[in-house]
């Protein structure tokens, strides 16, 4: 009995020390995760204001029928260039010309009656001159001569504002640039309402205008960045004063515009109903990209940061809202820490506090990681790249 009994025993140890083998070994055989990390870095960084608008023509330039007729004919492709003084439309000219040579008569009348008092007044001069006629002939003479001369004046004046209208009824384009699509038909009555009156627009696109509105403060922000820039342009710092006010478009697409624009003019006053100002921005558009009336997002430089500690975006976790990373200490052992975080710069992030330059955070697989931790660091050499 006593020997079953010490069998027994001896397997039961045998048997836990087994287990007690088995749930040991994943744990001292657990592989180290091998982590992506970045070093804290400093920078002087940009701080960027951002605002929002609408792309005009360096000219946009209304054509309106300034005569009333029948649409005739157009003579150019829409959507392409035009020069200055091409034939855009015609409008139907024949009252036009019924006008003109109504006019043109009256002139010729007016001649008549003119020659006919001059040789009246010519008549009556040397007999006055004797006596032969009384004087209020004389007097009479002279005032129908006078009269027949203000005649011949007011029929010219009238005949040239009929050539003046006559010239409208073919409507030519005041700028080169780019014309758009016609308002109305051939053979449509333009001129008047409900008829179109502006047929068209061209527009000058070989440079761009961004309007858009800035607050008070943003204003006052421009005019010191526009007032130094002037004045280190004076002391022959730059070319320009407009390379200092460099301004990004960022269209609809979300991509940046190929070139660089700069702010031109500000508007004489604030509205008082919004505290904001009407601002241009002037953009180069030699490819023609860009045509009026696209939304735009204008991005420009407002100050500088030195020596700010920036991340990577990406390292940035946020717990109930609140940001934090995971630092690395110099036994590679992981912990969370708070931080806090100022400006975006493209794609990296300013820390305000929380961090120091030189630590190491996790860049990727935080959510692998609890604190204490011990890991394999990966030393990653982060890109700082735009959008």
């Amino acid at each position: 009995m006593k020997i079953y009994l010490y069998r027994y025993l001896l397997a039961s140890i045998l048997f836990v020390g087994m287990i007690s083998c088995k749930n040991d070994a994943p744990k001292s055989q657990m592989p180290t995760l091998t982590i992506p990390i970045v070093k804290v870095v400093k920078q002087d960084v940009p701080v960027y204001g951002d605002f929002v608008g609408q792309t005009y023509g360096r000219k946009d330039i209304p054509i309106r029928a300034r005569v009333d007729g029948f649409l005739e004919g157009i003579y150019f492709d829409e959507g392409t260039r035009v020069k200055k003084g091409q034939l855009l439309y015609r409008i139907e000219p024949q009252s036009l010309t019924a006008d003109v040579a109504a006019a043109e008569s009256k002139v010729r009348e007016a001649e008549t009656n003119l020659v006919k008092a001059r040789n009246d007044l010519n008549r009556v001069k040397p007999l006055a001159e004797i006596d032969a006629v009384s004087k209020s002939e004389l007097d009479d003479a002279e005032a129908k001569f006078r009269a027949a001369e203000a005649q011949l004046n007011s029929a010219k004046a009238n005949k040239k504002v009929t050539d003046i209208s006559l010239s409208y009824s073919e409507v030519r384009s005041p700028i080169d640039g780019v014309i758009g699509i016609t308002s109305a038909k051939v053979g449509e009555y333009v001129g008047k309402d409900p008829n179109p009156v502006i047929l068209n627009t061209v527009s000058e696109i070989d440079s761009i205008i961004v309007r858009f509105f800035i607050i008070e403060n943003i204003y006052l922000e421009l005019a010191r960045v526009y007032k130094q820039a002037l004045r280190e342009s004076a002391k022959g710092r730059r070319a320009n004063p407009e390379n200092s006010l460099g301004m990004e478009l960022i269209l609809n697409d979300g991509k940046s515009f190929a070139h660089r624009g700069f702010v031109y003019s500000v508007d004489n006053k604030v509205d008082p109903e919004t505290g904001t100002v009407l601002a241009q921005a002037l953009f180069p558009n030699p490819d023609n990209i860009l045509r009026p009336g696209l939304f735009a997002r204008l991005r420009a430089i407002m100050d500088t940061k030195e020596d700010a500690l920036i991340v990577p975006q990406r390292a940035v976790q946020f717990v109930q809202g609140k940001p934090n990373v995971l630092v690395v200490d110099n036994e590679n052992k992981v912990e969370f820490r708070a931080v806090a975080m100022g400006v975006k710069y493209l794609n990296m992030w300013e820390v305000v506090s929380g961090l120091k330059d030189g630590d190491k955070i996790v860049l990727e697989g935080a959510q692998k990681l609890r604190t204490g931790m011990i890991i394999e660091p990966k030393l990653i050499d982060f890109e700082i790249v735009g959008e």
